[in-house]
């Protein structure tokens, strides 16, 4: 029992010490998490964040190093057998029946490419 508090205690603390997404992407006047514009260039600054989002949000079922997890790896390699489209794709509109979730309501079409490039090694 006392190691199951302890386990409970551990999560507890890295989920609050996790980054939410409100602190990734803008957010609307109620605190939703809003894409940036459509059609809208993304920023060096926004580019930072969403290396950012990758990094802890992908990288949290995809691994921290992206070598895989509970979802696929994402790496270059990997992804190379897919279009650019397909991924943009998949990270909008999710996987439906895996625990993959859409990102539409927090990412542009734009951010979203962005992420596709970053990921099949496009962007640095």
């Amino acid at each position: 029992m006392r190691m199951l508090g302890a386990l409970t205690g551990a999560v507890v603390m890295a989920l609050a010490a996790w980054p939410s997404m409100a602190e990734v992407a803008p957010a609307r006047s109620g605190g939703e998490v809003a894409p940036s514009r459509s059609g809208a260039e993304v920023t060096p600054a926004r580019q930072a964040k969403l290396k950012d989002m990758v990094d802890q949000d992908c990288g949290s079922c995809h691994g921290m190093t992206r070598h895989g997890g509970l979802g696929s790896p994402l790496l270059a390699e990997d992804l190379a057998k897919l279009s650019a489209e397909a991924v943009i794709e998949t990270i909008l509109e999710g996987r439906p029946g895996t625990p993959m979730p859409p990102w539409k309501a927090m990412l542009s079409r734009e951010e979203a490419a962005w992420i596709a490039a970053y990921l099949m090694g496009e962007q640095k």
